[in-house]
């Protein structure tokens, strides 16, 4: 018995090595290919021009209206979830913490809009923003991207707050505490790293996601410089180049390919540090 346990063990263990190395496989022949497509056409111009005349014919410009603009979105869309977000996850752990049956429901109606292709996002701000009377901008943009990711948000933090020891919040309570100085002076303290490292994944997707924007956000080869102006996004820039049949635009559309692939990896190295500086934060 002892012996098929070791066997068994040895197998299971080979096959999660043999997955592991799979997914490092391909996450680099990913980026070696998007490299070596795009390499040449990256250089200091792309990256802090606009678009000029005919730029997608293959004339002069680059793409800091797109660059800029997947900024402004993301980060509006990521600080609307923010500010939804916590608020809803502190209210579930903290004030329906007893009550299993609403909160296992909840969790799972935002599982279900967490797996819900991020199209049908698009299609629906897209009648929102008909049904507001606005016009595809920056601001339609914002709006269905944080649809988009305020599940993600809600149970990332989630997660999070669930790994808080309940003995804090007996703790809490027997020091006379409420409940809102529980959510926001103790369980947010604790789950400060994993807030953290929430909010950055959450400006990742908001950022790397195409479909949500393409009927909402508009594009324009200018950077917007209000709400109610359209706004370019990367991984739109990179459908519009590889669209075109002229070679010399579809090497900008990898190497704006490149610049997004870097972009989500800084992120998620500051993820990883940021929730190792803030864990001082909390009970070991």
């Amino acid at each position: 018995m002892l012996r098929r346990n070791q066997i068994e063990e040895g197998v299971f263990k080979i096959l999660a090595a043999l997955a592991t190395y799979l997914i490092i496989a391909v996450l680099l022949f990913l980026i070696v290919v998007i490299f070596k497509q795009g390499y040449r056409a990256l250089d200091w111009d792309m990256i802090t021009k606009v678009p000029q005349g005919g730029y997608y014919f293959g004339g002069e410009g680059g793409i800091l209206n797109a660059i800029i603009g997947s900024f402004y979105l993301a980060l509006g869309a990521t600080g609307l979830a923010f500010i939804i977000g916590l608020p809803v996850a502190l209210f579930m752990n903290v004030f329906l913490i007893r009550h299993r049956f609403w909160l296992n429901r909840i969790r799972f109606f935002l599982d279900v809009l967490w797996g819900v292709p991020s199209i049908v996002y698009g299609a629906f701000g897209f009648t929102l923003m008909l049904f507001l009377g606005l016009r595809a901008s920056l601001l339609a943009g914002i709006l269905t991207v944080t649809l988009l990711i305020v599940p993600i948000m809600i149970r990332s933090i989630d997660e999070v707050l669930r790994t808080v020891p309940i003995g804090l919040l007996e703790s809490a309570y027997a020091l006379g505490s409420t409940r809102t100085e529980i959510a926001f002076k103790v369980f947010f303290r604790q789950a400060l790293p994993g807030i953290v490292t929430a909010i950055l994944l959450s400006f990742g997707r908001g950022i790397g996601d195409a479909a949500s924007v393409l009927f909402t956000a508009g594009y324009t080869d200018y950077i917007p410089t209000s709400l109610s102006q359209p706004a370019a996004t990367l991984p739109l820039a990179i459908f519009f180049q590889l669209s075109s049949p002229i070679p010399a635009v579809q090497e900008r559309a990898y190497a704006s390919a490149v610049v997004l692939t870097l972009f989500i990896l800084i992120i998620s190295l500051l993820a990883r540090l940021l929730s190792s500086k803030y864990k001082e934060h909390t009970i070991k």
